[in-house]
């Protein structure tokens, strides 16, 4: 939950009814940060023999860090429910810090930082090193909420070929919609277009894109963004899907919508869906 306190203009707290069992706690020094970075990793048992095993990255939103989809969104409880109906095969999930800067560095390239090199290289890197049955083979799958949905779709934008699937919830669609969340000036992002919008990293992608799949709560002040997203995806013949439902910019709304991400990328490992599928769920 989020909370107020005198002397900080955010905090962050972990939710003490969610389970902590399986989950452990990594700290790196990021060539590509030049900093320490955290990552929380969850894998199931019995997946020491898995050849490949997936990799499932998960990327938090503004003031959030590693823990936030584990301890907020308990998407490792979700996740292994659903590997247990047999609906998700078995995956690595990693949760990564967005590297700590400010309010949220956006997952993009900074003057004298590269939060994009960190996210695509240097974590899927450590769950090779630190997971057994993680390997370059691995199928590599993003998601994000809201700062880090941008974050997911830009990623896959920008280096389709690196992405089995990539999926987004209540996502910031222009960089400059985090103008109102972040305090921090903007000045040393990247002014790339492609680090800039969405959009213009789905439309100027090198390759095919891999299956995309983006929702919203009907009550999330993104909402119009993304129906503004998907009508231009549609007008440009971009394959994804996109749902509405119910809900806000909160961690009822990203906690329950996360199993629909977790669904679809099943469905992706097991070959049902493919980037030439069109349409809307």
């Amino acid at each position: 939950m989020s909370e107020s306190s005198p002397l900080f203009r955010t905090v962050e707290r972990s939710d003490p009814a969610i389970p902590k069992h399986g989950l452990e706690f990594l700290a790196v020094k990021s060539p590509a940060l030049a900093q320490r970075a955290d990552v929380t990793l969850f894998t199931l048992p019995g997946t020491r023999d898995i050849a490949d095993l997936p990799i499932v990255l998960l990327l938090h939103g503004v003031y959030g860090s590693h823990w936030s989809w584990a301890l907020q969104g308990a998407a490792h409880v979700t996740a292994t429910r659903l590997v247990a109906e047999a609906v998700l095969p078995p995956v690595a999930l990693l949760m990564p810090s967005d590297g700590l800067w400010g309010d949220g560095s956006g997952y993009v390239a900074h003057a004298g930082q590269d939060f994009e090199r960190w996210i695509l290289d240097e974590v899927p890197a450590l769950a090779i090193g630190a997971v057994p049955g993680c390997t370059a083979r691995s199928p590599l799958l993003v998601a994000g909420l809201s700062m880090g949905g941008f974050g997911a779709l830009r990623l896959a934008g920008k280096h389709p070929h690196r992405f089995a699937a990539a999926a987004a919830h209540s996502a910031v669609t222009e960089a400059a919609q985090l103008d109102a969340l972040i305090e921090e000036r903007r000045d040393g992002w990247s002014p790339a277009p492609a680090d800039a919008s969405v959009l213009a990293a789905l439309t100027g992608a090198p390759g095919p894109l891999p299956p995309l799949r983006f929702d919203c709560g009907r009550d999330d002040p993104f909402l119009a963004a993304n129906r503004a997203l998907h009508d231009a995806l549609l007008a440009a013949g971009i394959a994804h899907r996109y749902a509405e439902r119910d809900g806000g910019h909160d961690w009822n709304y990203w906690s329950t919508a996360l199993e629909d991400t977790l669904r679809f990328f099943g469905a992706v490992l097991r070959g049902d869906i493919t980037h030439h599928e069109e349409g809307k769920a």
